[in-house]
């Protein structure tokens, strides 16, 4: 994979876990997904998939990962 661009949701979700991410609740159309040292929950869209690019970013943001460490994990799975 070259590039950021849009992952499946199911795929996306697979990530989460693989870094320490738990699901903690679904509310509505939203899942929350926490870990130790992310102060605030990471919030998924279910009804959207794939995930869109600038979602991942943000969540990359939070979770103080790099494009290029998520793009070498995601083309390993």
């Amino acid at each position: 994979m070259s590039g950021l661009r849009n992952i499946p949701l199911r795929k996306y979700k697979k990530f989460l876990k693989s870094i320490g991410c738990k699901h903690t609740r679904t509310s509505g159309g939203h899942e929350h997904w926490t870990r130790s040292d992310v102060p605030r929950p990471i919030t998924l869209q279910t009804h959207i998939n794939p995930v869109p690019e600038f979602i991942i970013k943000i969540h990359l943001r939070q979770l103080n990962t790099t494009k290029d460490q998520f793009i070498k994990m995601i083309a390993k799975m």
